[in-house]
């Protein structure tokens, strides 16, 4: 299998190099590609080393089976055609296609028969909260349908990208050096020692569109009714969200049948002890695949709710991670080879 990666210096371009490495992705033949600023960088794969080629409108995707890209919307859009005419699988994680209505959206543990209909070949990895958050709400709407959802997320730095997680850094050694941070380039304000209720740009009704992406993505991967208010929220945790989820049911679901579900579901790790101080944290899912659940409970002002608080690498299953686990279904199932 020929496979590429575009994007391939950022942060979740590395990723994917670490990845496909760990799970012995099948590949015969690697090609990376990349900007003007990053073609020419060598990076080693399985102890090879590998030049990123410059991105171009040419024929270099001729015999690529899949490209994993991750070099922002725009790019994602300009290349795409590019990328798709000889037949190349595209596994997009920008928010250029996810909404469209001929573009499959895909969650493995969630969809991931959705997978196999694209029209285009390309295939959208979801927003990093969303999929984070709907890996924890299969297992749960599989038992009684979810009607309502309300998330706060905690987002951590690294939802901005390496040079945001690098900001943050700074910001941090120059208030300890000086008193203040003057490195304020990839937020709307200080992070340090901060927290800042805005990820991405403000939309007409109040919301933003990382909020927005929250409600129109879940439905369209559950297949669900159901909607999501989402209030996201940058914190000062490095790397690794979280997230604080209140869902509506059906018909009631106690803790224990919801932990029980959690527990037993794919890409879910149940980590939920609060007598003795356990459950899940950003230093300690940084890293990990499964998404961790914890603090499981009762809503107490809704008869129908539960309410759960969840954590997980949002460079790894919230990106990179998912889309590799995308791929792999594609070959279980022979669709590509």
């Amino acid at each position: 299998m020929k496979v590429a990666i575009v994007g391939a210096s950022g942060a979740v371009g590395q990723e994917f190099l670490r990845i496909l490495a760990e799970r012995d992705f099948p590949i015969d033949e690697l090609v990376l590609f990349g900007s003007q600023r990053s073609a020419g960088r060598k990076y080693t794969f399985k102890g090879k080393d590998y030049e990123v080629k410059l991105l171009q409108h040419n024929d270099d995707f001729k015999d690529i089976d899949v490209a994993f890209v991750s070099a922002g919307g725009g790019t994602s859009k300009e290349f795409a055609d590019t990328i798709t005419k000889y037949g190349t699988v595209m596994i997009d994680n920008s928010s250029a296609f996810r909404m469209d209505e001929d573009v499959p959206l895909v969650v493995p543990e969630v969809n991931p028969e959705d997978a196999l209909n694209r029209p285009r070949n390309i295939i959208a990895n979801p927003n990093c909260t969303t999929i984070m958050m709907v890996v924890v709400l299969k297992p749960l709407d599989d038992i009684t349908h979810i009607k309502r959802i309300h998330v706060a997320s905690y987002q951590s730095a690294s939802g901005a990208g390496a040079a945001a997680m690098a900001e943050l850094q700074q910001q941090y050694k120059e208030i300890v050096e000086s008193g203040q941070a003057s490195t304020i380039n990839k937020f709307p304000h200080q992070l340090a020692y901060n927290v800042i209720p805005q990820i991405d740009v403000f939309t007409d009704n109040g919301y933003t569109k990382e909020e927005m992406k929250m409600y129109n993505e879940t439905r369209k991967i559950m297949h669900t009714d159901a909607k999501c208010s989402a209030m996201c929220v940058r914190v000062s945790s490095l790397r690794s969200h979280s997230e604080s989820v209140w869902i509506e049911t059906e018909r009631p679901l106690s803790v224990e049948e919801a932990q029980k579900a959690i527990a037993a579901a794919p890409g879910c790790t149940l980590k939920d002890d609060p007598s003795n101080l356990v459950y899940p944290m950003p230093l300690e899912t940084a890293g990990h695949d499964d998404v961790y659940v914890g603090r499981v409970r009762k809503d107490l002002s809704d008869p129908n709710g539960l309410t759960l608080w969840l954590s997980g690498d949002q460079i790894r299953k919230g990106a990179a991670l998912n889309a590799v686990q995308i791929a792999e279904y594609l070959v279980k199932v022979g669709d590509i080879k």
